[in-house]
């Protein structure tokens, strides 16, 4: 049976969740979840720097075939959405220049995927997740935000299909 890996990406400026799902027919398998954090005392320029690096690392070691991210939200304070913002675009441009296909799910898009209700809660979604990806870590809530980006990748079925790809 032919495997499609999927990382989910979470972004945000202090941590941007991953998280890495194996596809296999409608088997869901987790293999990885984590976090890239920056270091908050840094410049803007040296933090998306460090996650830039962080999650050039985490593509390396885990080679998915495609990546979910995380539309970006809008906050009520705009300075904190345009640093979000380019955090996504870091997490955007990482994955695109490591020839991953890239998908954007809206938030609500992906609570309704993994819930079944785009209003779900966040101890809904990690209870989800984690039954939905037995044996998963989830190192933490941002991980657990990927894997829930990367779950509803696999269910939307967009993307490249696993007879597509070269294994």
């Amino acid at each position: 049976m032919t495997r499609l890996r999927l990382i989910g990406l979470d972004p945000g400026l202090r941590h941007t969740g991953w998280g890495v799902v194996d596809v296999e027919g409608n088997r869901l398998i987790w293999v990885a979840d984590g976090s890239v954090a920056s270091d908050p005392k840094g410049s803007l320029a040296e933090r998306l720097v460090q996650l830039h690096d962080g999650l050039q690392a985490v593509i390396a070691e885990w080679r998915p075939d495609a990546a979910a991210v995380e539309e970006t939200f809008v906050n009520k304070n705009p300075t904190s959405t345009l640093k979000l913002g380019q955090a996504r675009g870091v997490s955007l441009l990482v994955a695109s220049l490591n020839g991953l296909p890239v998908t954007e799910y809206a938030p609500n898009a992906v609570k309704k995927a993994v819930v079944g209700t785009g209003h779900a809660h966040k101890d809904q979604i990690h209870l989800m997740v984690k039954t939905l990806l037995p044996g998963a870590r989830l190192t933490n809530e941002h991980a657990t935000d990927a894997l829930a980006c990367a779950i509803c990748h696999a269910h939307h079925g967009t993307g490249p299909t696993p007879s597509a790809l070269p294994r």
